[in-house]
């Protein structure tokens, strides 16, 4: 998994992850650091618009030129430069790329 320690989504996460006692490796972007060729499969496989949160404070940030003319190549730079613009969390399972938690869906993956 895939994320920022204080956010409350991943918090969510991890806590029904604990809650189910499925092992798990958390990876926190802030603690951990990036990895620019982890973001890259990840916008080969996914794309951007997926992988970038576009309802948080950072996508909000971004000057409207770069919101507006966003693409794979612009947003690896974003997200290196501020991983705090990846929808969160990210998990991975079995080669299968999940965004965001919803309990139901983490419920499928893992049963």
């Amino acid at each position: 998994m895939y994320g920022i320690k204080n956010c409350d989504t991943i918090k969510k996460a991890r806590k029904w992850l604990d809650a189910e006692n499925i092992e798990y490796r958390f990876h926190d972007y802030k603690k951990d650091g990036t990895d620019e060729a982890l973001f890259k499969e990840w916008l080969s496989s996914l794309g951007w618009e997926p992988v970038i949160n576009r309802r948080g404070t950072t996508w909000r940030k971004l000057p409207e030129e770069q919101r507006a003319n966003m693409d794979n190549t612009s947003a690896l730079a974003a997200m290196l430069e501020n991983p705090s613009i990846i929808k969160r969390p990210l998990l991975v399972h079995d080669g299968k790329k999940t965004l965001g938690f919803k309990a139901d869906e983490y419920e499928n993956i893992f049963k």
